[in-house]
């Protein structure tokens, strides 16, 4: 007998939403996490292909002469020009499409998360069975991202916010809502769309 593939599920959320600590919630509860920011860090260095693609677009100023990516030359160039970002973004993601695909094959488990910053914004959302989109106000989210980070302004902190789709837009796209602004408990959130996706699990 083949061994059917878990449900594709994303999780994403603004910048302090606390996309990260609901997605620790799901792991005590034994669901795989697949990291889609970590592994595509990953991919740009060790994978030969994606590697090759971003050397004929950025140069090969991308790469240190030990292979290693060159992070603040592409930041530099991408951070400036909303071109240039998309065309990073349209090499990097469908790379991390295909290996998202990969592993979730070979996890034991009804469904899996990949958690993604940019999962709606990217489009990467469509090859997936379901999303959760976790929200927090923008007061809130500034005031988190400035505990742990005291450097950033709040003018920062909302150029950043300003370059993601509002809540609103991904509220319409996502299966699943968790709110983390302290208005409601996120246990109960978590677990509700836990039953739900374990029952509609193959």
């Amino acid at each position: 007998m083949s061994k059917t593939s878990p449900l594709l599920v994303g999780i994403s959320g603004g910048i302090g939403a606390g996309k990260t600590l609901i997605c620790k919630v799901f792991s005590l509860l034994n669901i795989p996490i697949y990291n889609a920011d970590d592994r595509a860090k990953w991919l740009m260095t060790n994978h030969p292909p994606l590697k090759t693609l971003i050397i004929e677009k950025f140069g090969a100023s991308a790469y240190f002469e030990d292979g290693q990516l060159n992070r603040q030359y592409l930041a530099d160039i991408v951070f400036s020009d909303p071109d240039k970002t998309a065309l990073i973004n349209s090499l990097v993601h469908p790379a991390v499409g295909e290996d998202f695909k990969s592993w979730a094959l070979g996890q034991h488990s009804k469904y899996v998360l990949k958690e993604a910053a940019l999962l709606f914004e990217t489009g990467s959302y469509k090859a997936l069975d379901y999303t959760i989109h976790v929200t927090a106000s923008e007061k809130i989210r500034i005031e988190r991202i400035k505990s742990r980070d005291p450097k950033r302004s709040t003018e920062q902190i909302k150029q950043i916010i300003k370059k993601q789709l509002t809540d609103e837009e991904k509220n319409k796209l996502a299966s699943y809502i968790i709110s983390n602004d302290e208005s409601a408990l996120v246990i109960p959130q978590v677990l509700k769309i836990h039953s739900q996706l374990m029952r509609n699990g193959h």
